[in-house]
């Protein structure tokens, strides 16, 4: 977004007491601007990539805490990152956050059409069911390898090893895990890593240990930020 006259706009969001949406994408358009800031002038996608990644998980901080204050302060982080990174491809015509917006707009109606067409589902399951579907036509994923590849890398590894686990037995690639064949899997590991201590066979227990805690429906990322919390109260002065 291209800011004509960037010191009317700074004087214009100054004299404001409610801000818009509108006025957050002036906002960052100023602050890119010769007028603005030379640290926000100056970053790149790539420089600012772990700022959405700190932001996110500061609001997951707030969600646990059920701290609305700081859940809304962070969403708006959140949302502060969406725009700049957008404002950044709009300046090399890339996109820009109108064309975000779109996108998940018409992403959201295609992936619903059980609210947005005539396809009619019993429950949520035929709902996720019929979201997996869509969404690996919309992408083109036809082999094994395209549906686990999907699987975002940048995911934290516990997360990304439930997804891949779960995906490998929606697909039948492997066979689905009980409790008893997910524990005998973590046993053959920990046999495998007593043998060698490799970091292949250390790398294989964990992945084994957050596919046990998936039988257990249980998110292996979320018990082990809990076991840390508990790690650190034990040092907490009486």
């Amino acid at each position: 977004m291209i800011v004509i006259n960037a010191k009317s706009v700074i004087k214009e969001l100054c004299s404001k007491d409610k801000y818009s949406f509108e006025d957050l994408c002036r906002l960052v358009s100023v602050l890119r601007s010769e007028d603005g800031c030379p640290w926000d002038r100056e970053q790149t996608n790539k420089s600012i990539r772990n700022c959405i990644i700190d932001e996110t998980y500061e609001f997951i901080e707030g969600l646990d805490a059920n701290d609305n204050k700081l859940m809304c302060e962070e969403l708006g982080d959140v949302l502060f990152q969406v725009v700049f990174h957008s404002d950044i491809k709009s300046e090399n015509g890339a996109f820009d956050v109108n064309d975000v917006i779109d996108g998940i707009c018409k992403k959201m109606i295609l992936r619903h059409p059980h609210v947005f067409g005539d396809v009619n589902v019993e429950n949520s399951d035929e709902v996720l069911v019929n979201w997996e579907v869509i969404k690996n036509d919309e992408k083109h994923r036809k082999t094994p390898y395209e549906q686990l590849d999907s699987v975002s890398k940048a995911l934290p590894s516990l997360m990304r090893a439930q997804k891949l686990r779960s995906k490998a037995e929606k697909n039948e690639l492997v066979s689905k895990q009980d409790f008893e064949s997910a524990v005998n899997a973590v046993d053959n590991a920990l046999s495998a890593f007593k043998e060698n201590k490799s970091e292949e066979a250390l790398g294989r227990l964990l992945f084994e240990t957050a596919c046990l805690a998936k039988t257990l429906d249980v998110e292996a990322e979320e018990i082990l930020y809990i076991e840390n919390d508990k790690f650190t109260a034990g040092f907490k002065p009486e």
